[in-house]
């Protein structure tokens, strides 16, 4: 289901140290590419996508998806990707109501993400609305409305954290539960390492 006041910010910003450094997103699983396969689950949940990646935006020229930097400096994390999605929308999706963001190394997440971020939001379009399963955060994932921007600037150009929990206490918000049946892989299982990745091949498999 695809949600028009929604658009998709995909955060591939990340320094990728445990890799080796470079971009993760750009690493082969099976016969794509993880940030195909990212994009492949997150463009049907929502009205427009745009790519969080800082450096030369032309290594990413053939995903056919523009492409907003951070707009604070020094690798501000997380959510200074979602500030540049969040801008983006501004000006480019300015009927969008909020972002989806959704992190370019975690290729298996829900592909009824928004729908149930939207859920939990309930009427309330100024609620943040976080990932969760089995007890655990996944705040890289999560519902962004575009009236946070302002006070989200704020917080990482003048705050003395920029961690997401610490932004989200500050406001409204709730989370959605996506714990899995028991057996079933962690939907937000991440590729960090070369082990990593190497699992990822695995659970495509057992998708197959």
């Amino acid at each position: 289901m695809t949600t028009p006041a929604l658009a998709g910010c995909i955060l591939a910003g990340g320094l990728a140290r445990r890799m080796g450094g470079g971009d993760k997103p750009l690493l082969t699983l099976g016969s794509e590419t993880m940030l195909a396969r990212v994009i492949a689950r997150l463009r049907p949940q929502v009205g427009s996508l745009v790519l969080n990646a800082n450096g030369e935006a032309g290594r990413f020229a053939d995903f056919g998806l523009p492409v907003a930097p951070d707009p604070v400096e020094g690798f501000a994390g997380p959510l200074a990707g979602v500030l540049a999605g969040l801008r983006w929308a501004q000006v480019h999706a300015p009927q969008a109501e909020g972002i989806v963001s959704a992190a370019g190394d975690t290729p298996f997440y829900p592909t009824d993400l928004a729908v149930r971020l939207m859920a939990a939001r309930g009427e309330d379009p100024h609620r943040i609305v976080l990932a969760r399963a089995d007890g655990h955060m996944h705040p890289v994932f999560g519902y962004w409305p575009v009236s946070a921007a302002d006070s989200l600037e704020t917080f990482l150009r003048e705050g003395t954290t920029r961690k997401v929990l610490a932004f989200v206490d500050m406001h409204p918000n709730a989370s959605a539960d996506f714990t899995p049946p028991p057996g079933a892989p962690d939907p937000f299982f991440n590729v960090n390492t070369p082990e990593d990745l190497a699992a990822a091949e695995e659970l495509l498999k057992a998708e197959a």
